[in-house]
């Protein structure tokens, strides 16, 4: 597993500090940015997230649920939701993050509850069992 993806699923299983995740975020260049957005819509969708899973998600992110990614993430057609908030505007980023962050979050722990309760070989399910735990800058 990359780094990168150690980074986000730290994130969405709190492990790692989203203020200070944020601030990586933030620092990034634009294509940057969008990738690491691409690459949390992805995990979202491997997680098998759901529409249903966007009030909780919109919750844990903080944002407000007027925001735009907010409104996006619960129309429906999740896929398609998903492209639109990966390509949403710079000013819309750092909400979009939070909020594909926190439904990572969501779904993951929904499949964890599921289909790994009793033990899995998802690595990103033993992130806080050794390697790849110490606090990143990311």
């Amino acid at each position: 597993m990359n780094e990168r993806a150690v980074v986000l699923n730290g994130l969405a299983q709190g492990i790692r500090p989203l203020e200070q995740s944020i601030d990586w975020f933030e620092s990034l260049a634009d294509a940057a940015q969008f990738e690491v957005l691409r690459d949390l819509a992805g995990f979202c969708i491997q997680a098998r997230a759901l529409i249903e899973d966007g009030p909780e998600s919109i919750r844990r992110s903080g944002i407000r649920p007027t925001h735009t990614p907010a409104v996006l993430i619960t129309r429906g057609h999740l896929t398609e939701q998903l492209t639109k908030i990966i390509n949403l505007p710079q000013g819309e980023r750092t909400k979009a993050f939070r909020l594909l962050v926190a439904l990572l979050g969501v779904a993951d722990e929904r499949r964890r509850a599921r289909f790994c309760a009793h033990g899995c070989g998802h690595a990103w399910h033993h992130l806080g069992m050794g390697a790849g735990t110490e606090t990143a800058t990311a």
